[in-house]
């Protein structure tokens, strides 16, 4: 099914209010919003490279946020050191699965899920794929909502350092929690740089020149 884009009959929905007007007629020149001033787009400029900067960036510093602590604990029994994978492998092994798979998830699945669609929808974009459109918007909107959640690791590491500062307990975040907060930053500004109106942008068959009719 064909679908007629906003930016085929001409308007523009303002990005900041919402208010839809007429989309300049050449489309370099720069238009503002007659409601809030703001500057009109009918598509972010530079959108794919800046998603793409973003989105590899964050695939850099996911490695280190896994690889390094993300938690030093010291209590009556010792001193532990945890990453991300190993904390939650400790608190499943202390009778904690609730907890455990909440932080499993909100730690490796969202930044996972969150990196890998958001490339799906750069190269699908990319290579101007005309098939699953709608679906395609329904999982830009999904990892939209989604995409704060993975922040859930280092708010636990920030509270219990908050908390647990006693002389028989001490909580310390490790440098894992710098890059991992890093890492959510970027997919969130990657999710931002990403104009989800590109999925619905089409190429057009051009007409054939030599099958119009000739004026005589």
């Amino acid at each position: 099914m064909s679908v007629v884009t906003a930016r085929e009959l001409g308007i523009v929905a303002c990005e900041t209010c919402g208010r839809v007007a007429r989309a300049p007629r050449d489309a370099q020149s720069s238009a503002h919003c007659p409601h809030c001033g703001s500057a009109l787009h009918s598509r972010l400029p530079g959108s794919l490279a800046r998603t793409w900067a973003h989105l590899l960036a964050a695939c850099v510093l996911y490695i280190p946020s896994n690889l390094l602590v993300m938690m030093h604990t010291a209590d009556y029994a010792g001193r532990r050191s945890d990453t991300i994978v190993s904390g939650v492998i400790k608190l499943w092994t202390d009778g904690a699965h609730g907890i455990a798979v909440v932080v499993f998830v909100a730690s490796v699945v969202v930044p996972v899920l969150k990196i890998g669609v958001m490339a799906y929808l750069a190269i699908s974009v990319q290579l101007g794929w005309t098939s699953l459109q709608r679906q395609r918007a329904q999982w830009f909107r999904f990892i939209e909502r989604i995409g704060h959640w993975s922040m859930l690791d280092v708010f636990v590491v920030a509270l219990l350092v908050a908390l647990v500062d006693f002389n028989v307990a001490r909580v310390e975040p490790g440098p894992a929690a710098l890059a991992f907060g890093v890492v959510v930053i970027l997919t969130m500004l990657a999710a931002k740089s990403f104009d989800p109106r590109l999925i619905w942008d089409v190429p057009r068959p051009t007409a054939d020149v030599s099958t119009r009719p000739q004026a005589s």
